[in-house]
């Protein structure tokens, strides 16, 4: 693991270096490639150095991480073009990317907790250095108080579990239960703001409707899964006030997952509709873990990485739009299918693999969590039917309000889809697709 953190490392000073903003990107695909070649025990920690290791777990969200920075590069060549301060850029991309690697792959929970926040920092610099309006500020202030609010109980819970245990380290907390209602609070309660969770959720569509695209795209592709990754390994110490406490969480991810399903139909801003899908799908990775059973948490990993993907593509489309016609606004967005008649296929595909059509990852993880959510309890098939069936209606809404109708006439100049951006998509589309063939490897995790 070593290694790659020295591949990233020696690759920040070629930021500085004149026109190699494309070298950069081939030296994390490089470093994508090894990392898939890597060796992977399913079962158990491997590729252990000093205080980094690797499972299944870890090594999905890695790949992920690299993956989205890859296609974060791509997405942001008017940087490049306009010459935008895009070495600051690649070195702030390159730090928050080495701040998401460690953060999967450390086993020290302190360590975790040091670069969970750390990875908080680069994106607030993007939101602020790179993001369009003047309300980029108070969107930067909203996602950095929000989070720290919560974390200051995670690192206290942290120290006590410490105290506690006399060491840190995550895989022998298997050993260890704890049955207090505040620690149980306290670390939780960070992961859940992250990820987010219904009424701790507003700072992200403010976050994502001023976000840079790359902003936007490392959001909804990986800071989300930081949530999710912490409470899977967080939940270990916790099961026996879980299977007590969980109930609350779930009724309010579901209630959440219902209204904000409503709320998408209300907005008139691509992005912010975007960002609100992806609380709602949030939620139902929320619901999943929370039930604590093997479905849920095999389904919160699949549709965690499938969001990733999926997510980070429609945000793309969005930016697509925004760079040719200068607004996001879903009634000068219309008639797109006269102007571009290619990218539609595209807005379908990604559209289609939001509302969980096959063969995307999303229809496996959400089937996994509808079948926990109903083995946990026949109740939450109200709320789960209204979920998926408005999650369908929305992204219908989007695509045949941006696709159909009539021009919008201000329009004076326009230019046809790049092959730089059909390849950006490509590339979002084709692993969320394809991975289904391997489903297996996360299947067997657990």
């Amino acid at each position: 693991m070593m290694k790659f953190l020295m591949l990233m490392i020696f690759t920040i000073p070629l930021c500085f270096k004149k026109n190699m903003f494309w070298m950069v990107q081939n030296m994390l695909f490089l470093m994508f490639f090894m990392f898939m070649n890597l060796m992977i025990d399913i079962l158990y920690y491997c590729n252990l150095s000093y205080v980094f290791s690797c499972d299944i777990l870890s090594y999905g969200l890695i790949l992920l991480s690299i993956w989205i920075c890859i296609l974060m590069v791509l997405a942001s060549e008017n940087l490049f073009k306009m010459n935008f301060y895009y070495n600051f850029f690649m070195l702030n991309l390159l730090l928050l990317l080495i701040m998401l690697f460690m953060t999967f792959s450390v086993m020290n929970l302190f360590l975790f907790y040091l670069f969970f926040e750390s990875s908080l920092i680069f994106t607030l610099l993007l939101i602020i250095g790179w993001g369009y309006q003047p309300e980029r500020i108070q969107a930067g202030v909203y996602l950095l108080f929000y989070t720290l609010f919560a974390s200051l109980p995670l690192l206290m819970g942290i120290f006590y579990v410490y105290y506690k245990m006399n060491y840190m380290m995550m895989y022998f907390m298997k050993f260890f239960s704890f049955e207090l209602y505040l620690l149980y609070i306290s670390m939780i309660f960070a992961f859940l703001v992250k990820m987010p969770m219904y009424f701790i959720h507003l700072w992200l569509p403010k976050a994502h409707v001023e976000a840079p695209v790359s902003g936007s795209m490392v959001l909804a592709g990986i800071m989300l899964k930081l949530g999710g990754y912490g409470l899977l390994r967080v939940f270990i110490l916790f099961q026996k006030i879980g299977l007590k406490m969980n109930i609350i969480f779930i009724v309010i991810s579901l209630l959440g997952g219902f209204y904000l399903s409503l709320k998408c139909f209300c907005q008139i801003d691509i992005k912010s509709l975007i960002a609100y899908s992806s609380v709602v799908h949030m939620s139902m990775v929320i619901g999943g873990i929370m039930t604590m059973n093997y479905w849920g948490f095999l389904g919160s990993y699949i549709l965690m990485i499938g969001h990733g993907l999926c997510s980070s593509g429609m945000f793309c489309l969005a930016n697509i739009n925004y760079e040719r016609l200068h607004s996001r606004s879903l009634y000068i967005n219309k008639g797109m299918m006269m102007l571009m008649p290619s990218m539609s296929m595209w807005w379908f595909l990604m559209l289609s693999s939001n509302m969980a059509a096959p063969p995307s990852l999303n229809l496996l993880g959400e089937i996994s969590l509808i079948n926990s959510l109903l083995k946990w309890s026949y109740f939450t098939m109200i709320m789960l039917m209204f979920i998926s069936f408005f999650s369908a209606a929305y992204c219908l809404y989007l695509y045949s309000y941006i696709q159909h109708g009539g021009g919008y006439l201000g329009i004076y100049s326009f230019y046809m889809g790049l092959s730089r951006e059909y390849l950006l998509l490509l590339l979002h589309w084709l692993p969320l697709n394809i991975l289904v063939l391997k489903v297996d490897y996360f299947m067997i995790w657990f």
